[in-house]
């Protein structure tokens, strides 16, 4: 446990210092040597007290690579954003957090530097577009990006968060950890922030719920992607089938499947993800996946419908698909499936492989999600990214200003102009989206929403119950149980977990 401490303690210094170019001031490269001196020193006494204690389980090696931090990458112009100069010599004191203005400037005209936590930042141009625009408005604040790998970003985070680093804000990359960052008090309560500046939290269509905890909002989204359905014009002109609409329900979207489908032809597409299914359930707004008290029979319709579609060969059978790990872009580009489910992040993939000549489809169209019936046009479900202030930040206010930016109306053209979807959607932004580059007729209209439901709800178990729908959605498209008999495990297993 010591050594996982120590290396996760000088790993994090170490990291933070690899965004400095350089170090102009001697005097803080001492203050911070001090700093890693006297953890040594620290962890060295620790480790002599309780070496005496009895203790036989020898640190595993892996434990040292868990810890390792991501890249520090300073975002563009951020001038001097060494460790030092983001407040150690300014007045700030270990065990502020009440965000005072104490500590947010340097002093002599020194602009603050808040540090961000996000993933794969280099390859991720809405990110980058967003931190300029925000330091072109708020030229008095830096922000030192901490690059961490996708594949490794949950885990170097709760090291970051649990170690004491100083960080100020932090995306959140997989909803179902939000509530463990909730209950640990990793997250800094932004509901009187909110109000102070009347920000309108209407205009991200649901997307804020889920960070609503208890009745306070504990994060901002920032990025959004949801489902829409993606079509082939070529094989709809070739069956002489109308193309989809952008008010069309799941009956009619069964319907349509079955009359442009052929020999050589499958009318949709249905991913693997138990969510492909399991989504349309939750589409109105009603229900979510941690809710077994009726038994989850808001899924049994689309079961029904996609077991149908399977079994009458409209559809790809789940088993063939999963044996041959088919991914779902290689299955649309082929070129013989004229419909498919999928998030608006799929775009730009698409946009992609037709500009490189690794697709067959090139003359395809986007609807708004089908929906339920009794339900209005305009209904879908998906997933946002969301920042957070770090509530041991001593530069809240700062943090606030930034994410508070990010979030806004003003900063959504930036996402959309590399075809990210941003979580206040309007109809500028969708008009910028839609004029990129490959994107087909009507995009702007297909893309308007009304609500976006959470695929996964913020709360306990989530995970847990979330492979038991896994599971069981397995063994109904395999055909080893039946949707009723499915449904009922599914609630069986829910209801035990959440007790």
């Amino acid at each position: 446990m010591l050594s996982l401490l120590f290396v996760m303690q000088i790993d994090i210094i170490m990291t933070e210092r690899k965004a400095n170019k350089k170090v102009e001031n001697t005097k803080k490269e001492k203050v911070s040597m001090k700093r890693l001196a006297a953890i040594i020193m620290g962890i060295s006494i620790c480790g002599s007290l309780l070496s005496g204690c009895g203790g036989t389980g020898a640190p595993k090696e892996t434990s040292s690579k868990a810890a390792s931090e991501g890249t520090t990458t300073a975002s563009e112009n951020s001038g001097d954003t060494s460790e030092e100069s983001s407040g150690e010599s300014s007045g700030e004191t270990a065990g502020d957090t009440s965000g005072e203005n104490k500590g947010e400037t340097g002093g002599s005209g020194e602009a603050t530097s808040i540090k961000l936590a996000t993933w794969d930042y280099t390859s991720n141009d809405s990110t980058s577009n967003a931190i300029a625009a925000f330091e072109a408005k708020y030229p008095d604040i830096k922000v030192e990006v901490i690059d961490i790998p996708s594949t490794d970003y949950n885990t170097k985070l709760n090291v970051m968060l649990n170690g004491g680093s100083e960080l100020d804000a932090y995306f959140i990359k997989d909803a179902p950890n939000t509530y463990d960052l909730y209950k640990k008090g990793q997250m800094l309560d932004l509901t009187d922030r909110i109000a102070k500046d009347n920000v309108d939290m209407t205009g991200f269509n649901g997307t804020d719920q889920p960070f609503n905890i208890e009745g306070k909002q504990y994060a901002m989204p920032v990025r959004t992607d949801y489902y829409v359905l993606y079509y082939n014009k070529d094989l709809f002109d070739a069956a002489g089938v109308a193309y989809p609409t952008n008010d069309m329900t799941w009956a009619e979207f069964e319907k349509t499947a079955r009359e442009v489908a052929s020999e050589d032809v499958y009318g949709a597409y249905i991913h693997t993800w138990q969510t492909q299914v399991q989504n349309l359930g939750i589409q109105d707004g009603k229900h979510d996946t941690l809710d077994f008290s009726t038994g989850y029979d808001f899924f049994k319709p689309y079961y029904e419908m996609a077991v149908g579609m399977q079994d009458d060969g409209i559809i790809q059978d789940f088993g063939s698909l999963q044996s041959a790990n088919i991914h779902y872009s290689s299955a649309f580009q082929a070129g013989n499936v004229a419909m498919m489910p999928m998030g608006t992040w799929y775009v730009t993939t698409l946009t992609a492989a037709i500009k490189a000549g690794d697709t067959e489809v090139t003359n395809w169209g986007v609807a708004t999600m089908p929906h339920p019936e009794n339900v209005e046009a305009g209904y879908t479900v998906g997933a946002s990214t969301p920042l957070v202030i770090n509530p041991t930040s001593k530069k809240q206010d700062a943090a606030w200003k930034f994410i508070n930016f990010l979030s806004s109306d003003e900063c959504a053209g930036e996402y959309a102009k590399v075809g990210a979807v941003p979580a206040r959607l309007n109809d500028s932004v969708l008009t910028e989206i839609a004029s990129l580059e490959g994107m087909p007729e009507g995009l702007a209209e297909a893309f308007k929403v009304k609500s976006i439901a959470a695929d996964r709800p913020i709360g306990e178990n989530v995970t847990e119950v979330d492979s038991v729908l896994t599971e069981v959605h397995g063994l109904i498209m395999l055909g080893e149980v039946s949707i009723e008999e499915g449904l009922a495990e599914m609630a069986e297993r829910s209801e035990e977990i959440q007790k």
